[in-house]
């Protein structure tokens, strides 16, 4: 059973309350066509839980085979550092196919952050090494593909449809999850 090393703090990009009973972490990749269809799986588990979870985004870029990724990477960072983290998080997501760097810098004008702030911090790799940082505790954690999640610090190594998820989340919150967020709301 793989846990999760480090585990969370305050230095991670989370969401909800930091006293969840459930805490679900994922190691993705911008680029990664698995992780994107997580990503609406994700939405969803949160409408669902509500403030029963608490959801951890750890890059972790395979930029072998996604060329963008580790760009895209220090770009949510580089949001991250101007207070606009989830929402280059999610831009990144609903564009993957557009993740070059010219579309990155349009992103962060959309996003409404200092572009020139940006240009400048992605093009000298400012944030290269918290993405390092983070790739480094996915690989410590046994993490070794796109997305991963850890589920109160243990690996969630069965599937990760939305049902299977929420079971998973359930189990590991004692009850956290309210039966009604289990059905499929119309």
């Amino acid at each position: 059973m793989s846990r999760l090393t480090p585990p969370v703090s305050d230095s991670d990009h989370g969401t909800g309350p930091d006293d969840a009973r459930v805490t679900l972490v994922e190691y993705g990749d911008y680029e990664c066509p698995h992780c994107g269809r997580a990503y609406p799986i994700i939405h969803e588990v949160q409408r669902r839980m509500g403030r029963h979870l608490r959801f951890v985004f750890r890059n972790f870029p395979l930029s072998e085979m996604h060329p963008h990724a580790e760009h895209a990477a220090e770009a949510a960072e580089a949001a991250g550092a101007q207070g606009r983290f989830w929402e280059m998080h999610d831009w990144l997501y609903e564009h993957q196919e557009t993740l070059d760097d010219p579309d990155l810098v349009r992103a962060a004008q959309r996003l409404v952050l200092d572009r020139v702030r940006f240009e400048q911090e992605l093009a000298a790799g400012v944030h290269a090494a918290r993405v390092r940082q983070d790739f480094k505790s996915g690989v410590k954690s046994g993490v070794n593909g796109t997305p991963t999640f850890f589920i109160n610090g243990v690996r969630h190594d069965a599937p990760w449809d939305l049902e299977t998820l929420l079971e998973a989340l359930q189990d590991a919150g004692e009850g956290a999850v309210p039966p009604a967020a289990r059905k499929r709301k119309p």
